[in-house]
């Protein structure tokens, strides 16, 4: 009993690091969120959840514009994510690979913060070698096309899996602009987006926009109840009938287009332009007096 007890709090201090380090770093607290990093290290090691709180030093870097306190706070992480990583698989449990994708993700956007962008974008492209089939490979991929993609093709999206109408190939679509909305079933920022989307496709829809809605499946659906991908798509489509339906959102169902176009987080917002060139890559939401102007100067 007393063992089970002794666990239970253990657990408890584990699960509370992560919070209380980011509430630190929050205030601007950077030796506050140490001193706990420090104090988790001398009771418990190195674990998997200090490894994930540590990465947020170098985050939290990142925001306030501080590229070499960014970078070595990344540096650390990331050797002892590699050294945590000889004796297990990168995505064994949850903590490692957000640790290991923050780590790399920080060093990158902190080069290209210097004016170092073709050599952030160099180092992200060897990471995502190494990394490709583990599961921080989309959230890589997002920051090499967060340096990269504007300005060049899109990838091209799968298909032969969908919920509503069948989607055209990217490339018919050329001589129109063209939105891609990547979505997912249980997001509240992609049903946020919604009015804005509706508002954008009764307003540029006649002059020639067209939107898209890849998204992809999860591996669950309602409550968290798991479902095959076939029941899935079937939840997916009630889902975009309830919460898109103005929208009549023609969506792929693919995880190989997350994946290429780095989508870790949705929504993600593609804009291409008539000649089919990608105009913005914005991860999150975006409000209509951000997404609009972006339109309107496809449509001069």
């Amino acid at each position: 009993m007393l063992f089970l007890l002794l666990a239970l709090v253990q657990a408890a201090l584990h699960a509370a690091l992560i919070p209380d380090v980011r509430a630190a770093l929050n205030e601007g607290n950077f030796q506050k969120a140490e001193g706990l990093i420090a104090a988790h290290r001398q009771r418990n090691g190195t674990t998997p959840e200090l490894l994930e709180a540590h990465s947020w030093l170098g985050r939290a870097s990142l925001a306030r514009k501080q590229w070499d306190q960014a970078d070595r706070y990344s540096a650390e992480t990331r050797k002892m994510a590699l050294a945590a990583l000889k004796g297990r698989r990168l995505d064994d449990e949850k903590h490692l690979p957000i640790a290991l994708g923050a780590s790399i993700e920080v060093q990158g956007q902190a080069m290209a913060g210097r004016g170092e962008r073709s050599g952030a974008v160099s180092f992200l492209k060897e990471e995502l070698l190494r990394w490709q089939n583990t599961s921080i490979r989309t959230r890589i991929q997002k920051n090499i096309h967060l340096l990269s993609l504007e300005g060049t093709a899109p990838p091209a999206l799968e298909t032969k899996d969908f919920v509503g109408s069948k989607p055209p190939p990217l490339a018919s679509l050329k001589g129109k602009p063209v939105l891609l909305f990547f979505w997912a079933h249980w997001c509240s920022d992609c049903k946020a987006q919604s009015p804005i989307l509706t508002d954008i496709k009764n307003k540029y829809g006649p002059k020639g926009l067209q939107l898209l809605g890849p998204t992809q499946c999860y591996g669950y659906v309602a409550a968290g109840d798991e479902a095959p991908c076939n029941r899935e798509m079937q939840y997916i489509g009630d889902i975009s009938k309830i919460f898109y339906g103005p929208l009549a959102l023609s969506s792929p169902v693919s995880g190989e287009n997350f994946k290429v176009y780095g989508v870790s987080t949705t929504p993600t917002l593609v804009l291409l332009d008539k000649e089919g060139v990608v105009r913005l890559y914005h991860p999150g939401k975006m409000t209509m007096e951000e997404l609009e102007p972006k339109i309107e100067a496809l449509l001069q």
